[in-house]
């Protein structure tokens, strides 16, 4: 019986051909985003405002944002569950 080495197992992994649907990787917030928001990264600070907005600060964020769990820093306004849209 042969014995194949680690490099014998790589080439029999399988390879995503052309045209071949890939399953898309989920953008990962780092440790300084509020996980209270998804799609760009709310910093957490004592308030943030959208960077559009008039707010003032300290923080502001470029949106949109969609609230995933509690909007702490009421960055929606109109209740669509997205913030700092404009």
């Amino acid at each position: 019986m042969a014995t194949i080495g680690f490099a014998g197992l790589l080439a029999c992994a399988p390879i995503a051909h052309a045209g071949t649907p890939v399953a898309p990787v989920p953008l990962q917030q780092g440790s300084d985003c509020d996980p209270n928001y998804s799609g760009a990264c709310v910093p957490i600070a004592s308030d943030v405002d959208c960077a559009s907005g008039s707010g003032n600060g300290p923080a502001y964020v470029q949106g949109p944002v969609t609230v995933i769990g509690n909007d702490i820093y009421e960055l929606v306004r109109d209740g669509n569950g997205t913030g700092c849209e404009s």
